[in-house]
């Protein structure tokens, strides 16, 4: 099975040509304090305005992001909102030969006001209406010009006019004679039934509407894609189907293969414009470069969740894909580490960090990390070298080596992230994770640790949790000694081994790590 990471890296050698609807998003952020004297509306004063590219300009920004050559097709108003989307999209090196400008268009924008994080309001405008004449033809023109060279063609469709039923036909076409990589994210996914599709990428109100409305959304939604795999394979027409659920993650089908599901982190909807532009990006690129639908699928779920955690509408770069990859297998890359805090500051996400030896896990342990998830968003669990726990404890610790811990660490659902430190003081790993809140057990206080003035220095606090009484890998570890000791005794002695001759009881003291 081909490496995740020489997957990412392949990306640059493809040529993508994406068609679609062009959209300009726009945020205009203030801060909403009070309410309109004129009707019980909130103000929101001191706007800003920012602009990116958005609809099928944000697939084509994410694959070049990706890696890939991107040729761009589809039509924009003459107007201002045309001219600005063009320059977001030369700005990201796509190439803009096919993308027309027409006077009896208006871009399609849409327009976003928030107070603060939370948005009041969208307004949309532009033309909707479908593509003809000279527009359609030069359209359908570039397509088959760029046919024989591109690795890849991805569709993004709104329904606003662009693909309409004569580049549908052109798409079938060149579909048929060259079979490549087509993924499509349409809202009306039976239009593309029979042109030989890849991939599609319904949401789930998507695919409630493909089966007719059949289900709700109260029903349990992975449940509910499994059950009906068959009949959703049958309605796109495609080899595979990527059912996204959003904070559910996704449920990849594809014909002849048990299904494959994909977890996600929970963001604020708000956040989230544009995350499917990136998984499908991320999902086409993956498979055109060779990669099982398995990997394809998890490198497309872990580029939508860089996006996420990002404000406004954004894109994945493939250092980025790489960072997210590599993070899971590399606990020692700081690198990759501080690009993934800086994401969760960006989308106003609370970091926490707390570290220690965790030789040997137990209850103390977990609820103590619990409490310590509880006091923000996420949570860094900085991990003592193998080495380092012999400085600090003597040369039998410890007991589980490093990678062990890691693995076992990983496993709580509390932890987000975890890293390993060779140092006395993970004051390396405190700089690249720049905590919100620093926490530590209650056998220590704020004055004892000497991590604390770097902390507060780049704008965390410390925080001192309570332990649970007799919880001690230290006791743990003495009391295996024990029973060890014991039985060697019996086994000497030529009797057996009584409960009387081990001492059960917990040893009276804190938890330590």
């Amino acid at each position: 099975m081909p490496d995740a990471a020489d997957i990412i890296r392949s990306f640059a050698g493809l040529h993508a040509v994406v068609v679609g609807e062009a959209m300009l998003d726009r945020y205009s952020t203030g801060v909403g304090r009070r309410i309109c004297p004129e009707a019980p509306v909130p103000v929101v004063d001191g706007c800003s305005t920012v602009s990116f590219a958005g609809g099928a300009a944000n697939t084509a920004v994410n694959l070049r992001e990706l890696g890939a050559e991107v040729t761009f097709l589809s039509v924009v108003g003459r107007d201002a909102e045309g001219d600005l989307l063009r320059e977001i999209l030369e700005r990201h090196e796509v190439d803009l030969s096919c993308l027309q400008a027409a006077a009896d268009r208006r871009t399609l924008t849409k327009h976003r006001i928030l107070a603060g994080d939370q948005m009041m309001l969208r307004f949309d405008h532009g033309t909707t209406s479908p593509l003809a004449g000279a527009a359609e033809a030069h359209l359908i023109s570039h397509l088959e010009e760029l046919n024989h060279r591109a690795d890849l063609v991805v569709v993004s469709d709104y329904d606003y006019g662009i693909l309409t039923s004569r580049t549908l036909a052109a798409l079938r076409r060149l579909q048929w004679g060259i079979q490549r990589t087509l993924a499509v994210d349409s809202r009306r996914l039976p239009h593309f039934k029979y042109l030989g599709v890849t991939a599609v990428k319904p949401n789930f109100a998507e695919t409630l509407a493909l089966l007719d409305g059949r289900g709700s959304v109260a029903d349990q939604r992975r449940d509910f894609v499994l059950t009906n795999s068959t009949e959703i394979l049958r309605r796109t027409g495609a080899q595979i189907v990527a059912v996204t659920l959003d904070e559910d993650g996704a449920v990849v089908l594809e014909r002849g293969q048990a299904p494959h599901r994909t977890a996600a982190t929970p963001a604020p909807h708000c956040q989230a414009a544009g995350a499917g532009d990136t998984y499908l990006a991320a999902l086409a690129l993956s498979l055109a470069a060779g990669a099982p639908t398995g990997v394809a699928a998890e490198l497309a779920a872990a580029a939508a969740e860089v996006v996420v955690h990002q404000c406004h509408t954004a894109a994945c770069t493939a250092a980025e894909l790489l960072h997210a990859v590599q993070g899971e297998h590399d606990p020692g890359d700081l690198a990759g580490l501080a690009v993934r805090m800086d994401r969760y500051r960006q989308a106003g996400r609370r970091i926490v960090f707390t570290n220690g030896c965790f030789d040997i896990l137990h209850h103390g342990h977990v609820t103590y990390l619990q409490r310590a998830k509880a006091l923000g968003d996420v949570l860094v669990v900085g991990v003592n070298s193998d080495e380092s726990i012999r400085r600090l404890k003597g040369p039998d610790r410890p007991i589980n080596c490093l990678e062990d811990r890691l693995g076992v660490l990983a496993g709580l659902g509390c932890i987000d992230h975890v890293a390993s430190f060779d140092e006395s003081t993970p004051d390396r790993l405190i700089k690249a994770v720049r905590p919100d809140v620093f926490v530590k057990g209650g056998d220590y206080t704020r004055d004892s640790l000497p991590e604390a003035p770097l902390v507060e220095e780049l704008g965390g606090r410390v925080v001192i949790l309570p332990l649970l009484q007799n919880r001690s890998t230290t006791n743990i570890v003495a009391r295996i000694r024990q029973s060890h000791r014991a039985a060697r005794r019996a086994d000497f002695n030529g009797s057996p081994l009584h409960a009387a001759d081990v001492d059960p009881r917990p040893q009276t003291a804190l938890h330590s790590t």
